[in-house]
C-alpha cells in the first residue's frame, strides 16, 4: 500500500482525577542529535476536561470529555478560567504518591524520562542536526489507570501562550533555564571553546543549576 499512516490506540481506560480525564505537557530541550543531548524540565502541567469523563460516549456533545485540548475546553460551559483547568506535574506527581504510595510515583517518572529519551533516540538518525541551534520539544503524555505513561504527541516549538498567571510563571522559568544551558557562561567569547562543543560537553551544563535534568540510560 502506498502512503502514509498515523496508527494509533484510544486508551479506554486514563487516569481519572476527581472524575476527569487530563494528560500531560512535559518540556524536553535538545541541544544536540549526534551525540543525543536531552534534557526533561521539572516543571510542566496537566490539562483537564473541564467535564466528568464517559466511556461509553463519543458524541460530538461529549467531546469535551474525551480532549484535553485549551481551545476547545475554553468552550465548556464547566470551563474555570481562575486555573485554566490546569495542575502543576508537581502536584500530579504528589497525587499520585500519596494515593498509590512512592515507588509507583517514582516508577512512572523513570517510566516518563525513558519514554521521551527514546522516542529522540528513534529518529536520532533522520533529525537534521544544525551545530547552531538547539530545540525545544512540548510532549503530550497520558497517563492510563494502571499508572502507565502513553505518548500523544511531540511538538517542535510548542505554544507557549498562556492562561493563567502560574502558567505564565511555569513558562517564563522553562525558557530562563533553557536559555542558561544553551548559552555558555561569558559566551562569546574568543577565549571560550566553540559552540557545539560546549552544547554537547554534559559535564559543563549538568552542573549548571536549573529545572532541566540530563536524560541518560
Amino acid at each position: 500500500m502506498l502512503g502514509g499512516f498515523i496508527v494509533s490506540k484510544y486508551i479506554d481506560n486514563p487516569l481519572l482525577i476527581g472524575g476527569r480525564k487530563f494528560d500531560l505537557r512535559l518540556y524536553t530541550l535538545v541541544t544536540s542529535f549526534k551525540p543525543l543531548v536531552a534534557y526533561l524540565h521539572r516543571d510542566g502541567f496537566a490539562r483537564f476536561c473541564a467535564t466528568r469523563y464517559t466511556s461509553d460516549c463519543f458524541s460530538e456533545e461529549a467531546l469535551g470529555a474525551h480532549l484535553t485540548n485549551v481551545a476547545l475546553q475554553k468552550g465548556d460551559a464547566h470551563y474555570n478560567t481562575t486555573h485554566g483547568g490546569k495542575w502543576s506535574f508537581h502536584n500530579v506527581f504528589l497525587y499520585i504518591q500519596s494515593r498509590y504510595g512512592t515507588y509507583v510515583a517514582e516508577g512512572l517518572m523513570t517510566s516518563i524520562e525513558f519514554l521521551i529519551y527514546h522516542s529522540l533516540k528513534a529518529m536520532e538518525n533522520v533529525m537534521y542536526n544544525d551545530k547552531h541551534s538547539f530545540e525545544l520539544y512540548g510532549y503530550d503524555i497520558l497517563i492510563d489507570g494502571n499508572i502507565r505513561p502513553h505518548l500523544i504527541e511531540v511538538n517542535a516549538s510548542p505554544s507557549l501562550s498562556v492562561t493563567t498567571t502560574s502558567d505564565r510563571l511555569m513558562k517564563e522559568e522553562v525558557l530562563s533555564d533553557a536559555m542558561r544551558l544553551v548559552i555558555p557562561p561569558g559566551y562569546p567569547s574568543s577565549r571560550a571553546m566553540s559552540y557545539w562543543e560546549y552544547r554537547t560537553r554534559t559535564d559543563l551544563t549538568a552542573n549548571i543549576k536549573t529545572g532541566f535534568k540530563l536524560l541518560q540510560f
